[in-house]
Formats: C-alpha cells, structure tokens, sequence
C-alpha cells in the first residue's frame, strides 16, 4: 500500500484548513512547511511592491529559509503538496522546501488554494526544484468549502 503525505504551506490558514481535510480524505499523514521567519500581514500584503511577499516573488532566486526540515519524506510514495497561489504560481518557499528534501522517485501532486488565478506555470516553476526523478502533476484547485467526500472522489479518480 502506498503511503502518502499532504504537506503545505499555508500563510493565512485558507490553505491549512484544505489540507486537514485532504489529509483526513486520503488517510495520510500531515505536515506544515513554516519559514523560519513567519508572515505578518504587511508582509502579504500583495498591494505593496515593497513588502515581504511581494520582494520574494518578483526575485525568482528568493528562497525563504525553513523552520525546520523534520519531514520525513523517504517515508512516502506520495506526497500532495499544498500552497496559496501568489503571483501565479506557488510561493517561492515552497521551491525551499523542495530543494530542501530528495523527492526522487516520489509522485508530488500539487493542491491549491486561491482568490482567482489558476495554477498558470506552477508545474513548470517547480520542477527545477526537484530530481529528474521526481513526478510533479497539477492537482487541482481547492477553494471555498471543500468537503472530505468530495475529496475522496476525487483520489479515487486520480491513478497516482
């Protein structure tokens, strides 16, 4: 049996709260990418060409340093990768996190959260953050109240 991990990094909570019942959905285990610095609301404030978020997106080389790296990653064959979209695309501490661990061998399925963007280059933005051998694939999109049946659909008609 495949195990599977959903990992995430949520800024504001949307995106945390789509994950626990992702998680919840395909019975796997549940870690949270945090920097090691946490967003403040200036920080994400996109309107601000000054602020945090918007800096870090506009330089593609950003990497927002981890809080920790205790994921433990060789444990799954699967591993649903969970993020707002910024800019987008996925934040660029997401690419920390992936350059952070050895994804080869491993199918990363992306999830998202957002206000109204699509997933635009995101697959294509992430893969030079990973092994050749990795497999990265677009999800989908998880906004507004998504149930845990709704979920489960869903896996059931994914072949990962």
């Amino acid at each position: 049996m495949k195990k599977s991990l959903v990992a995430y990094f949520s800024a504001s909570g949307v995106t945390k709260k789509v994950a626990q019942t992702l998680a919840e959905a395909a019975e796997a285990d549940l870690y949270e990418i945090c920097p090691q610095i946490p967003y403040t609301d200036c920080d994400l404030d996109w309107q601000d060409q000054n602020s945090r978020s918007s800096l870090e997106m506009k330089d593609k080389t950003s990497r927002p340093a981890l809080a920790d790296q205790s994921a433990d990653i060789k444990a799954y064959d699967t591993i649903f990768l969970g993020f707002p979209i910024w800019w987008y695309t996925a934040p660029t501490i997401v690419n920390t996190f992936l350059e952070a661990y050895d994804f080869s061998d491993k199918t990363i399925i992306l999830f998202a959260t957002s206000g109204g963007s699509g997933f635009g280059k995101t697959v294509e933005d992430l893969k030079s953050s990973v092994s050749l051998a990795a497999v990265i694939r677009e999800g989908r999109l998880l906004n507004g109240r998504v149930s845990k049946a709704e979920l489960k659909n869903w896996l059931q008609k994914m072949e990962f």
